[in-house]
């Protein structure tokens, strides 16, 4: 029985599964595949600050509604990448039939 080398954190990519924003139940975005793991998580941590920029604007200025939406549209982007790339790390190598009988 051979085992294959896990590739390394810097060779995995988003796979591309999560999906986010839904109307009507049915998801009108979703992340991208094939991002590495290491510029989504960059670029989920700027969606976070700047949804945390808004929301301290929102906490302070009168009729911030606006500021209020973005916020939660940017923290939304941002969960979905993050979620991908959990999946990403989390997911299970591929077995052969015989490993998964044992």
């Amino acid at each position: 029985m051979s085992k294959t080398n896990a590739p390394s954190p810097s060779e995995l990519k988003t796979i591309g599964f999560t999906p986010f924003l839904f109307l009507s139940n049915q998801p009108l975005f979703h992340v991208c595949r094939d991002v590495p793991i290491a510029d989504a998580l960059a670029q989920a941590s700027d969606l976070l600050f700047l949804a945390k920029s808004l929301t301290v604007d929102a906490a302070y200025t009168q009729d911030s509604d606006r500021h209020a939406w973005a916020a939660h549209y940017l923290t939304t982007m941002s969960k979905a990448v993050i979620d991908d790339v959990v999946k990403v790390l989390t997911r299970r190598p591929a077995q052969t039939r015989a490993q998964a009988d044992q």
